[in-house]
């Protein structure tokens, strides 16, 4: 894994200099600390920083054909680089390094713009075709690598992360109002907008073609699902057979490397099931990686022991507690450049250290699997409010809510006059194709009344609905209730929140190459193919992937219900009442009313309940986290006070 950046200049502007490539690449050493390269031509400049996973030797960026008239920088890895590689030769291409980059540039040449077609990967590219002065930017499918770019004046600048892009003069830092709103509602701004005004994200499966002074952006891939319903003549063992080949190959894909690969072992099905395709179906060495709390309300060790004790696996872990997090939530900030609402990611940046600690720079995880299968309460919710509303008079059917959420201290559906309240949010848009998502929105979207007088005033008329229905594809309504739920989680919190703050940039923070399986474009398709009941029986979530499992688990971990990945937010930052010394700081009356994100009195009386823990929900906790983590992007990024990672 690495970071890439580089600067086009058009309309007379002034060419790249190395010196602000350098700039830029020198902010992303954490992503590639092995290397960095360069290439100043013209009006193009690219620049790359390597983490060094497949031709240690021979594998410096940027890249380029034979004649060198088509040039990469490249982030992430293609799986099916073998494979290609000797179609390519085939074909007469000559290659002068093994690595799975150069494979990228032949790929072009023979198949222009469609070369994306045949990746099997994770990725963020940047391409130059002297010829055609042709400029490519691309993502992966499903948002696993970011890239951003901006504009300034006639020059358009991209990098892996943003805080490259502040690298250069003339990019201004201002936080962006209505990305505040969809970061307070959906958990992330919706791409293409980022938190930065003027900074803009490439959607995930999206890439962007300049040429001859225009720029224009394109989607060569994307969920779909049938219309419904969904008919299949084959037996559920038959599928589960198919299912488990699947993830088999794709396992074994993503195990290529001239490094060794470890696995991350959280105690849950779909760790599980990758740590065991690896220990079934390879013989690469079994090494795991976990995350424990102090917490029991959060701590799945035992889980964790359950499965190291049956798979032999060599394991380390990393004990996480509250002080841990407040220590690290800084630096953490510094890598996501986004405020979050919850401090999950923190810990996830540990357990990172742990595995380069170790001397391993690769990890495959079981990150998508919720998200392909049907995974996720939320998914179990919207079925249950769905045969509510059939009946709306019904006594019984509100019972099944107890059913969901086993592993919550206060959960929502523990008062019957709550969960009444709370699962009718939105019923009068049943039909719409966010009707699961909209009591996680409400919850998370009453983070607006904390906003200043300002804040509010800059996004009035913001419509969270409107937003979502203007990124929805055409014919979403005539599929299966279970395909469009699916499709608006992937492209709000697995690619906004999930992948990145929650996964790529704590992975990168220490130089961590995270590979997803169960995100192989294969595995995804597959699974939307599948009838809505072999994802979600009942209340049984991943019922198919489930059953592809029997006799490669133990039944207790086979059979488990799904548990979330949490950690402790607003307590973490509290000690015996006291708040931590930055969080007493930046939520001062004073810093909050520089600021203008927020209302202070209001902030001071959150804080004030937070320290007393009374009555501190979920929205109470999400509210404390995201203003704090806006507090220090604005201090890091709008003020400019963090050049480097705080330590």
């Amino acid at each position: 894994m690495c970071g890439i950046a580089g600067i086009l200049s058009g309309g007379g502007a002034a060419p790249p200099s190395r010196a602000e490539l350098a700039a830029m690449i020198s902010q992303l050493h954490h992503r590639g600390p092995d290397g960095t390269g360069m290439l100043c031509q013209d009006e193009l400049g690219l620049a790359h920083a390597r983490l060094s996973i497949i031709d240690l030797a021979g594998g410096q960026q940027p890249i380029h054909n034979e004649d060198q008239s088509v040039w990469i920088v490249f982030n992430g890895e293609i799986f099916n680089y073998i494979e290609l590689r000797a179609e390519l030769e085939l074909a007469g291409h000559h290659f002068y390094t093994h690595t799975d980059t150069e494979v990228i540039v032949h790929l072009y040449e023979q198949h222009g713009l469609d070369f994306l077609q045949h990746l099997n990967g994770q990725f963020a590219i940047a391409l130059w075709d002297v010829r055609a002065k042709r400029l490519v930017l691309a993502r992966d499918r499903t948002g696993i690598r970011p890239l951003f770019y901006t504009s300034v004046g006639e020059r358009l600048l991209f990098a892996s992360e943003v805080k490259a892009l502040f690298a250069v003069s003339g990019v201004s830092r201002r936080l962006d109002p209505l990305a505040l709103a969809e970061t307070f509602t959906f958990w992330a701004p919706l791409a293409p907008r980022s938190v930065f005004e003027g900074v803009h994200s490439l959607a995930p499966g999206h890439l962007m073609v300049v040429e001859g002074g225009r720029k224009r952006v394109e989607c060569y891939w994307d969920w779909s699902f049938p219309d419904h319903p969904i008919a299949s003549t084959r037996s559920a063992g038959d599928l589960a057979d198919e299912l488990r080949e699947l993830l088999v190959d794709a396992v074994r894909l993503q195990l290529r490397a001239d490094v060794p690969v470890g696995a991350y072992l959280s105690g849950g099905l779909d760790s599980s099931v990758i740590t065991s395709l690896i220990h079934n179906f390879t013989d690469v060495p079994l090494r795991t990686f976990s995350l424990t709390f102090e917490d029991d309300e959060f701590d799945e060790s035992a889980h964790q022991k359950q499965l190291v004790d049956y798979l032999g696996t060599q394991h380390s872990q990393v004990r996480c507690t509250r002080a841990d997090i407040a220590a690290a939530f800084p630096r953490a900030l510094w890598h996501t450049e986004s405020p979050i609402v919850r401090t999950a990611p923190t810990p996830l940046m540990l357990l990172s250290g742990l595995v380069r600690e170790q001397g391993y720079k690769v990890v495959l995880t079981g990150e998508g699997a919720d998200e392909v299968f049907g995974g996720y309460d939320l998914f179990k919710e919207a079925q249950v409010r769905r045969f509510m509303a059939r009946a709306p008079q019904s006594r019984m059917r509100p019972q099944l809510l107890k059913r969901l959420y086993p592993y919550l201290k206060h959960s929502p559906a523990a008062s019957g006059a709550f969960a009444q309240r709370f699962f009718s949010e939105g019923i009068e848009h049943i039909d719409a194709p966010y009707f699961a998502h909209i009591p996680r929105w409400t919850t998370t979207g009453r983070m607006a009344q904390f906003f200043s007088p300002q804040l509010r005033e800059a996004v009035a008329g913001w419509d969270p609905y409107q937003t979502i229905e203007a990124t929805l594809p055409e014919g979403i309504r005539r599929w299966p209730p279970l395909g469009r739920d699916q499709y608006v989680e992937a492209h709000t919190l697995m690619s906004g929140y999930l992948l990145c703050s929650q996964g790529d940039r704590m992975a990168m923070a220490n130089s961590i190459e995270g590979r997803f399986p169960f995100l192989d474009h294969r595995v995804i398709e597959f699974a939307n193919r599948l009838p809505p009941r072999y994802k979600l029986m009942g209340l049984t979530e991943k019922y198919l992937l489930k059953r592809s499992m029997t006799g490669l688990l133990p039944e207790s971990v086979r059979t488990r219900s799904k548990q979330p990945y949490r950690s402790p937010d607003s307590q973490s930052f509290f000690n015996d009442g006291k708040p931590v010394e930055y969080v007493a700081e930046l939520l001062s009356e004073q810093r909050v009313g520089a600021a203008g994100y927020f209302d202070p009195l209001a902030v001071r009386k959150l804080v004030e309940k937070c320290r007393s823990g009374r009555a501190i929900g979920f929205g109470d906790n999400m509210a404390f986290v995201g203003i704090l983590s806006t507090m220090w992007i604005d201090e890091m990024f709008v003020r400019g006070s963090a050049p480097t990672a705080p330590r």
